[in-house]
């Protein structure tokens, strides 16, 4: 330990005491000060103990800012509590931000009804305080009593205060409360505005927004004003070209401004305005760059977004994340992981979980199980906790590189386990035609009290149709529409129309479809006519294939279908017609595709010109 209180004491200057404890690595060392300071009854002196308080009570530091607290509970609390005279707010505020801003936000409404107890006289920074650890937690009810509190006091005409009272109400969700005090203001400034026309444009509510943004005063109105009406509009197709039109009315624009209006043609598809304005920009960052080429990747323009992404003159991890993202959705699987190794290279970088998540679904696409074991290991080396997404990625990576196994052993090393991950197996298990197994997770569940979400429903009714398990996935759709009064989603009727169909049960599918209060898709049709074709019910089935050809025209696997469906009931001159058909209609057949991993490398075969008498 760097303290030594054996000749030359630190324990009778307040700044070397503070220096010491500044160095501290952990609780041990501040244990030792603390004990000195004990034994040389240098800890009596109020000016260290309040030096100790203001300096360590917000450290990034929990051994030093747990000491501060504590130092501050024995030193100062108790010293009100027992009668003393100090009854200065600002170290109490001190302690209360540290709790308010930090962590704990409960804290902060704890100190504050003490500091209340101990008759504390409160400032408005104390108020302000305990009203963000209200909106933090999203306690309206206490929220309101700091309301009713205010107005006894003599601190409720403050116009700060106020405006804090309208963020609280705001950020818990009370469009209506905050807007009620905003009326009944006597006097307003830019924070006012700008707060209720926040609030309206997260509500989605832009009009409302607009309405109040017409009304505040011209001086009023600064960047940020302007930037949530842009940003507010441009999140509507609708709205885009207004967002533009007050964009170019701004008085000053900043970087906000600009990718506000950026990221609004981006998500609406007008990459091409969104590349003239980036074009004209005088200066950008890595949001402008990263925004830009997310663009290009969903549209499908994955070598424009690599070229923006090589001219960056400065990359961070939302930007390899953008780029890898881009290749992921593309299906340029590989490219994306060549992007993660070319960010391993960059030293000052360090991936975070959405980096890691979109490497393990690439790593998934490809079926690499080695490649899925080298990063498994990665993970577990740099010791990244596994709940949360990436602990659902990582099952998910497993179960579709063909180890169910690997998969159940994360799963089970996952200690708080959410619905995400319980999904993330069933899905695996489904996958692997595992429908007892994933039956079987779905009683397990139901054990334990989790509450599932209909994506539980879809994996089980799914691993009932891949196994063939007809009782269990009528019983399974049943338990989630009359126990947990799930409302039945397309794919819930998909899963059951295909178990139905499957097991020859073609009336009851038939029946099922035509009583779905959804309308049913293509894929459902298709569903129902290859298990027509399957079960030789060739009337149906004849009749589901010309729906689906009117329905779904230029979908060549309806054509295939119904084609070979007349082929296997030896009806040759439909097939003909169906042939001719789709080369009237230049519909192509897509062509089938194998992977294999052979010596580290996925090579990839695809099915181009092969014939197969009687099929198409």
């Amino acid at each position: 330990m760097l303290v030594s209180a054996s000749s030359h004491h630190p324990w009778s200057s307040i700044s070397t005491t503070v220096q010491l404890l500044g160095c501290c690595k952990n609780s041990k060392d501040v244990r030792k000060i603390h004990a000195g300071l004990i034994t040389s009854g240098f800890i009596k002196n109020s000016n260290l103990t309040t030096r100790i308080v203001l300096a360590f009570a917000a450290s990034r530091y929990p051994h030093l800012a747990e000491f501060a607290r504590c130092i501050f509970q024995e030193h100062h609390v108790c010293s009100y509590s027992q009668g003393g005279a100090v009854e200065d707010p600002f170290l109490w505020n001190a302690v209360i931000k540290s709790h308010s801003h930090g962590t704990e936000p409960k804290q902060a409404l704890f100190l504050f009804c003490l500091m209340l107890e101990n008759g504390v006289s409160v400032d408005k920074f104390s108020m302000s305080l305990v009203m963000k650890a209200c909106s933090r937690l999203g306690f309206v009810k206490e929220g309101m009593q700091i309301h009713g509190f205010l107005k006894k006091t003599g601190l409720w005409s403050d116009l700060f205060l106020q405006n804090c009272l309208i963020g609280l109400y705001l950020k818990c969700g009370c469009l209506g409360f905050a807007r009620q005090m905003f009326d009944r203001m006597p006097q307003r400034d830019s924070v006012s505005y700008n707060s209720m026309i926040d609030g309206y444009v997260k509500c989605g509510l832009i009009e409302s927004a607009r309405e109040l943004f017409d009304l505040m005063p011209r001086e009023l109105k600064n960047l940020i004003s302007w930037n949530s009406m842009i940003s507010g509009y441009a999140q509507t197709s609708d709205g885009v070209d207004i967002a533009s039109k007050m964009f170019s009315e701004m008085p000053e624009k900043d970087l906000i401004s600009w990718n506000s209006m950026i990221d609004g043609y981006v998500k609406h598809g007008r990459i091409e305005d969104a590349k003239g304005l980036f074009d004209v920009m005088q200066r950008r960052d890595v949001v402008t760059w990263a925004t830009m080429i997310d663009g290009y990747a969903k549209l499908g323009f994955v070598h424009q977004a690599k070229t923006l992404f090589d001219q960056m003159p400065h990359r961070d991890v939302v930007a390899y994340n953008s780029m890898m993202a881009g290749y992921v959705q593309n299906m340029y699987h590989m490219e994306a992981l060549e992007i993660f190794s070319d960010m391993e290279k960059e030293s000052h970088l360090s991936p975070d979980e959405t980096t890691l998540v979109i490497v393990l679904s690439a790593i998934a696409q490809l079926g690499r199980l080695s490649k899925a074991m080298d990063m498994h290991l990665y993970i577990v080396e740099k010791q990244i906790f596994l709940g949360g997404k990436l602990g659902v990625a990582l099952i998910d990576m497993y179960s579709k590189c063909g180890s169910i196994q690997h998969a159940m052993l994360v799963f089970e090393g996952i200690e708080n386990k959410s619905i995400d991950h319980w999904n993330a197996m069933i899905g695996g298990l489904a996958i692997h035609g595992l429908g007892e197994s994933a039956f079987d997770m779905l009683l397990q569940i139901e054990r334990r009290s989790i509450k599932p979400d209909d994506i539980t429903f879809v994996g089980v009714l799914n691993a009932c149709s891949h196994s063939g398990l007809v009782k269990e996935g009528i019983l399974c759709f049943e338990l989630m529409r009359r126990k947990h009064k799930i409302e039945p989603r397309l794919q819930h009727y998909g899963c059951m129309v295909d178990i139905l169909s499957r097991s020859g049960s073609i009336e009851l599918a038939k029946n099922l479809i035509e009583e779905m209060p959804i309308e049913p898709n293509d894929v459902i049709w298709r569903m129902f006519l290859t298990a027509c074709n399957h079960h030789m019910e060739f009337e149906t089935g004849e009749l589901v294939g010309e729906h689906l050809i009117l329905q779904a025209g230029y979908n060549p696997s309806s054509y295939v279908l119904l084609s070979n469906m007349y082929a296997s009931f030896g009806k040759w001159k439909d097939v003909r017609r169906i042939r001719t058909m789709m080369k009237e209609r230049q519909i192509e057949k897509v062509p089938g595709c194998s992977w294999i991993e052979l010596d580290g490398r996925v090579h990839e075969f695809f099915v181009d010109t092969i014939e197969v008498s009687n099929t198409l």
